[in-house]
């Protein structure tokens, strides 16, 4: 109880001490009745811990810690989360951009056009090299050109040790160079006010990659430390209504940390519509608990699921990336995955990450056009 003023009033001292026996009285009745309630319901709980061994979490991006009760940490808004919007690439990471420049430059202005249309969005920029110095000189070039813009760049961290679990995009980091990688790449991510999306597959391939498992989660969850408190907003692997139940994936979140980060990613480099995307990361959020955000990649699922995840036949480009009004978990469409660039050695394509021009046409001829 708060103490009480005299309000400048002085009564006499037996006055003052017929006042004082009163309160004590009234002091050892309430006592008793505390004694009588413990007894009767036993002792209060104490705070619960958070999914992640009671760390605590404040808002995405502030850096600022706070209590991780029942309903979790608190999410940035999505216009708090990107800044002024999505920024575009710079021209020295804009593979569409370069392209289309090359077929102008050589009359091919057809051709240039088309590709035009995937140049001029703002698609995310991976970050895929071992290399510590090249990726932060990929960095800094990326972040300072969104600063130019007064928007927000988008990364995508995708290094992880045993990427892809050997398929397609092999490759990656060495175990004990990985957090060293996140840690200098954070380092020139620091107070860009950049969304940072971590290694898409990671979480979700641990279903079909079994010697993953707990070591994977493990590890996602200490780049997670990486990562909190410098000022970014960070989205961990939330993989697709098609992958795994969604309370395994809710379980592997939590493991991976999602409870210091503003949500999940779904869709990326994949072909479901934004409906059936919704209605899962909700049910995903739903299991996951605190109410964490999302975002869904629409590069390419203007067409929908086409019967497979690698170079479907008859894709289209998903409607134009944007932030939302904030007024749901969902806090953007975003392109994540380039357009045009191959999934891998299947179905006719070159090397996963490469460049296939005829297949970037046809993304554009099928695109979503309402």
């Amino acid at each position: 109880m708060p103490e009480q003023g005299n309000g400048g009033r002085r009564g006499g001292a037996r006055s003052g001490r017929r006042q004082w026996a009163v309160l004590a009285v009234g002091a050892l009745v309430a006592a008793g009745l505390v004694v009588v309630v413990v007894l009767a319901t036993g002792p209060m709980p104490g705070p619960t811990s958070g999914p992640s061994g009671g760390r605590s979490s404040g808002p995405p991006g502030t850096g600022v810690s706070g209590d991780n009760d029942a309903s979790g940490p608190a999410r940035a808004s999505a216009a708090a989360a990107f800044p002024g919007g999505l920024a575009m690439q710079p021209d020295a990471d804009n593979q569409a951009a370069r392209r289309a420049a090359e077929a102008r430059a050589d009359g091919e202005r057809t051709t240039a056009a088309r590709i035009d249309v995937i140049a001029e969005q703002p698609v995310a920029t991976w970050l895929t090299d071992p290399s510590e110095r090249a990726t932060r000189q990929t960095v800094q070039r990326v972040v300072r050109s969104a600063e130019q813009q007064g928007r927000t760049p988008v990364f995508v961290l995708y290094a992880i040790p045993d990427r892809d679990c050997g398929s397609y995009s092999a490759g990656g980091t060495s175990e004990e160079a990985y957090l060293p990688w996140v840690r200098s790449a954070v380092r020139a991510m620091d107070g860009s006010h950049a969304v940072v999306l971590v290694e898409p597959d990671s979480i979700a391939q641990v279903r079909v990659c079994e010697r993953l498992g707990r070591d994977r989660l493990r590890l996602l969850d200490r780049a997670v430390d990486e990562l909190h408190g410098h000022g970014l907003t960070v989205y961990l692997d939330g993989g697709n209504e098609d992958r795994v139940p969604v309370a395994t994936m809710a379980g592997w979140l939590r493991q991976a940390g999602v409870d210091r980060t503003q949500g999940f990613a779904t869709n990326v480099s994949n072909f479901y519509r934004v409906d059936q995307e919704r209605a899962y990361a909700d049910r995903l959020a739903d299991a996951v608990g605190g109410d964490p955000h999302y975002v869904i990649d629409v590069s390419r699922n203007g067409q929908g699921w086409r019967g497979t995840w690698c170079n479907p036949e008859g894709a289209g480009l998903g409607q134009a990336p944007h932030v939302t009004r904030g007024t749901t978990r969902l806090d953007a469409l975003l392109w994540v995955k380039t357009p045009g660039l191959s999934d891998g050695t299947c179905n006719g394509g070159p090397a996963a990450g490469q460049w296939w021009e005829s297949y970037a046409l046809a993304l554009v001829e099928h695109r979503r056009r309402d």
